[in-house]
């Protein structure tokens, strides 16, 4: 009798055949040789994912970090994105060539359009550049961060099925109608900042008793809050500990009443940048 296998909990179906880890590692905003340290000691402590952007300015650190830990190319998901000089067909494709040769690689995993830039006008095409892009192969995956669901309303009325968004997106930072949309459409949910700026949540009794009860820490708690409902989470740490920390988040589970306790800690701000005014 054949054995079921169980299932996968630590990455998520992005497209078909390609499987994103539901933890990265944020590499913003160190450039030069922390960067390439960070993503070095990253990858040789257990990282698979490691997320970037143009707008960075670290993308050939990045890539050299890649070379650097001796771990296989065909085995890290890279994450890049685009600015909006790029937000056309033929842009993104200049784009993605040139994002691929800053990191050193052959291919990107996933591509992303950094902003929407409303009032230039043009993210849709963008949208459509980066879908011709994964139909012929250039790029494994596409998405979008920063966009509002107004935003990717847009997107889908051109036709397109937004795999995956980026968002700013922590306890106190739930936006939940960012969330339920996503649900809806079937988009999964990455989170920037998934520990906070502050980290001011990370002292609240909803987030410190799980976390003694489990003999966690609070981040791993949050990051947990986060992997458990199905949502990538990109936590920047340059620490080796701290590093091998925030991906240990696989071997317990929350009750759906500390779920609960910690998502009604959302204090119903918005993201500290607002896509219809920012972008780059």
């Amino acid at each position: 009798m054949n054995r079921l296998e169980a299932p996968d909990t630590t990455t998520a179906e992005l497209a078909p055949g390609v499987r994103i880890p539901l933890i990265g590692l944020g590499t913003w905003p160190m450039t030069g040789q922390d960067a390439t340290g960070a993503v070095t000691r990253a990858l040789q402590n257990g990282y698979r994912h490691i997320d970037t952007a143009e707008s960075y300015g670290n993308e050939d650190a990045v890539g050299e970090g890649l070379r650097r830990s001796g771990i296989p190319r065909a085995e890290v998901f890279l994450t890049t994105k685009i600015n909006r000089e790029w937000h056309s067909r033929d842009g993104v494709r200049t784009a993605a060539a040139r994002a691929a040769r800053r990191l050193g690689v052959d291919y990107l995993d996933l591509l992303l359009v950094h902003w929407p830039n409303p009032a230039q006008g043009q993210f849709v095409e963008a949208c459509e550049g980066l879908q011709q892009l994964f139909r012929d192969g250039s790029i494994r995956a596409w998405g979008v961060s920063n966009f509002k669901p107004a935003q990717l309303e847009q997107v889908r009325a051109a036709g397109l099925e937004v795999p995956l968004n980026q968002v700013q997106l922590d306890p106190e930072h739930g936006q939940p109608a960012q969330l339920e949309y996503h649900r809806t459409h079937g988009i999964l949910t990455a989170a920037y900042s998934p520990l906070g700026r502050n980290g001011s949540f990370l002292a609240d009794p909803a987030v410190t008793g799980p976390a003694g009860k489990l003999g966690r820490t609070p981040a791993q708690i949050v990051l947990r809050w986060h992997v458990q409902q199905g949502r990538v989470a990109v936590p920047k740490s340059a620490s080796d500990a701290r590093q091998r920390e925030n991906l240990d988040v696989f071997d317990f589970e929350l009750t759906a009443r500390q779920l609960d306790a910690i998502t009604a800690l959302d204090t119903g701000a918005g993201p500290r940048l607002d896509s219809d005014d920012y972008g780059h």
